[in-house]
């Protein structure tokens, strides 16, 4: 709160994620807890949840308008968004992407509740599509998840852009060394569990596709032609099924 109080509260997100995720070191499973997060907003941290997400009334005091930050699904929560944020867009034991995306409010308020960004190789082509500026405006971001979801399914991109199987020793054994880790540090990244990157190229393959995705889709304010009727070529994947109109 104190490296924050002169910017916005959203732009403390991006930089206390990867410190969140770094410093609780939980698996999947135990993240699902939503005690803990309750806990977390309620108990430890009600002055952050106040700050982060509260609107001033009365001199200093803040008032959250939303009973889900404290308390609320997995993608609401003050905390629990965070953390989830980290583990969905970290490339194993960096937390780049993961900094680049919670950098997007959009990713964190819409994105990050799609099904498709749990694909490894597609949350890591959305963040270094930001991080490119491919990706501007939230409404290109929506723009090319509701494309997406047109144009494929899951199964579609796993065979196109392959992930490899994570290191689950490797994150037990981060998870495990957390009674003698070194804190956060405050001015550079910590790093994450060694548990395997995502391939280089099913990133760059799914950042072509996304792509040209974006470039037929319907953006909405945006001025230009009139988006394409069927998504583009997927090289040598067919989306088009014989007397299916698209």
């Amino acid at each position: 709160m104190r490296r924050f109080e002169e910017s916005s509260p959203a732009a403390s997100d991006a930089w206390l994620a990867p410190r969140l995720h770094y410093t609780l070191r939980l698996t999947r499973a135990e993240a699902t807890e939503s005690a803990l997060w309750n806990f977390l907003a309620l108990c430890v941290a009600p002055d952050f949840v106040q700050w982060r997400w509260g609107r001033p009334k009365d001199g200093e005091r803040r008032e959250v308008g939303q009973a889900s930050r404290f308390c609320g699904p997995w993608f609401s929560q003050c905390f629990s968004r965070l953390w989830w944020a980290a583990e969905i867009f970290r490339d194993g034991k960096d937390y780049g992407p993961a900094e680049t995306a919670c950098r997007n409010q959009d990713v964190l308020n819409t994105y990050l509740r799609q099904e498709l960004v749990t694909y490894r190789p597609a949350a890591q082509a959305v963040a270094r599509m930001l991080e490119r500026d491919v990706v501007r405006t939230g409404r290109q971001l929506n723009a090319l998840t509701q494309g997406a979801y047109a144009a494929s399914a899951t199964k579609i991109y796993e065979a196109l852009a392959p992930d490899d199987l994570q290191d689950f020793g490797a994150l037990q054994d981060w998870i495990d060394s957390r009674d003698g880790a070194v804190a956060a540090p405050d001015d550079r990244l910590p790093v994450g569990p060694d548990d395997g990157g995502v391939s280089e190229q099913s990133v760059e393959t799914l950042v072509k596709w996304f792509e040209e995705l974006l470039s037929v889709v319907r953006v909405r304010g945006q001025k230009g032609e009139e988006p394409a009727t069927k998504p583009p070529a997927t090289g040598g994947v067919s989306l088009d099924k014989p007397g299916v109109s698209p």
